[in-house]
């Protein structure tokens, strides 16, 4: 049994898809003393940050943020939005939409789930096709909301959505489009206004960089418009205070502000930085893993390289091998914590985060501990991952700034 207070030397590598690590500067952000969330200095901060965070949304529409976890950002979207008994139309790509799935249905929403069969369907992104089918079979426009995972975290796939919104709106059909990009969120090119999202979903501890506890509700005019007639039970997560309150930069409920100090932080550093050059660093992060897993002679979990995800890579591990015993012994000799497989994916894979605040080096060393943990395992590999990924790290440098 662990000893909750054995820290063994050296840096833990923190290689799950999220929680992310927390960079020192936004650290040093949130150690500032808490002030009145009430005082003027506080509505400064808010104003801000609420002005900031709809750049990384891509949208000039309001941003919701709530002291909580992107779950509660999940039943924010829908509490606002629907009202008992009706249709939701909810795309299976991976645990995490499954989840999503499972909230409506508690809320009294009546959902229905399309998806490619068993787990090969968690192996690929959203279908657009079949929602666009579906829709068009829907005359009398019952279904009320499309709702659909951007990043799927347990799969690592990245679905189009600016394809969804094109099969809605080849369908002719009213449909709210409803997506969650908690994992891909400062990762992936993402955006609200462009794609026509009417409300998008995120959280803090992903491509954000902070510790859980902040989620956000992008929302537009038209989610606006259907949550002044939505009846489900909404009081902490309901738009309409927040949003009053907003405008001067405060919350209806004390906010948490030792976090806002961090995400403030975070998008400095983010915008600083340049999205662009955010995005294309997680393409080759991502690219960079996958050569060394092609490299091992493994398989990817996602299958279709259109929706390769920038923020993970799933590694299917050779038939009889147990991934979460591999993934086991990576941790406790080399004290790597990588993603575990979830629903239809436990034990056949682990998944390796590449976000945030990472860089070469921190995917080479885990590389490493990846290759020595398989070979130790018993797994049979057909070369170098971790020459692999060093051969194109040099040889596809990332353009300055």
């Amino acid at each position: 049994m662990l000893k909750l207070d054995f820290h063994p030397s050296g840096r833990h590598f923190l290689q799950i898809p999220g929680p992310s690590p927390v960079p020192d500067r936004i650290l040093r952000a949130m150690s500032l003393p808490t002030i009145d969330h009430r005082g003027p200095e506080f509505g400064a901060l808010g104003r801000e940050v609420l002005d900031k965070i709809r750049t990384v949304f891509k949208t000039q529409q309001p941003v919701v943020i709530y002291p909580a976890s992107g779950t509660g950002a999940w039943e924010a979207a829908l509490v606002n939005t629907l009202s008992a008994g009706d249709r939701v139309l909810m795309f299976e790509t991976g645990h995490f939409a499954s989840l999503w799935e499972k909230m409506a249905r508690r809320l009294g929403l009546e959902p229905e789930f399309l998806g490619l069969p068993g787990y090969e369907g968690w192996r690929r992104g959203v279908q657009a096709e079949m929602i666009e089918r579906r829709l068009k079979e829907d005359s009398s426009h019952t279904i009320k909301a499309v709702c659909v995972v951007h990043n799927e975290t347990s799969t690592g796939v990245t679905s189009d959505i600016a394809a969804v919104r094109r099969a809605i709106d080849a369908a002719r059909h009213p449909a709210l489009l409803l997506v969650d990009t908690i994992s891909g969120l400062a990762c992936a090119d993402y955006q609200h206004d462009a794609w026509g999202v009417d409300v998008t979903i995120s959280g803090s501890q992903k491509g954000l960089m902070l510790p859980p506890g902040i989620s956000f509700n992008a929302v537009s005019e038209k989610a606006i418009e259907a949550s002044r007639s939505a009846r489900l039970p909404k009081s902490f997560w309901a738009w309409d205070e927040i949003l009053e309150l907003n405008r001067s930069g405060y919350w209806p409920y004390t906010p948490n502000t030792n976090l806002l100090y961090g995400l403030n932080e975070a998008l400095d550093m983010l915008l600083g930085e340049g999205l662009d050059h955010v995005f294309a660093r997680h393409q080759r992060w991502a690219a960079g893993v996958r050569t060394a897993v092609e490299s091992w002679g493994l398989e990817v979990q996602c299958q279709d390289p259109s929706v390769y995800s920038p923020v993970l890579t799933g590694v299917v591990m050779p038939e009889g091998v147990d991934a979460d015993e591999v993934r086991s012994l990576i941790y406790r000799r080399f004290d790597l914590s990588l993603g575990t497989g979830l629903g239809k994916a436990k034990g056949k894979m682990f998944r390796i985060g590449h976000l945030g605040d990472c860089n070469d080096l921190t995917l080479i060393a885990t590389l490493g501990g990846c290759e020595a943990g398989l070979k130790m395992s018993g797994v049979s590999l057909a070369g170098s991952g971790v020459l692999a990924a060093l051969e194109y790290f040099a040889a596809n440098p990332l353009d300055e700034r």
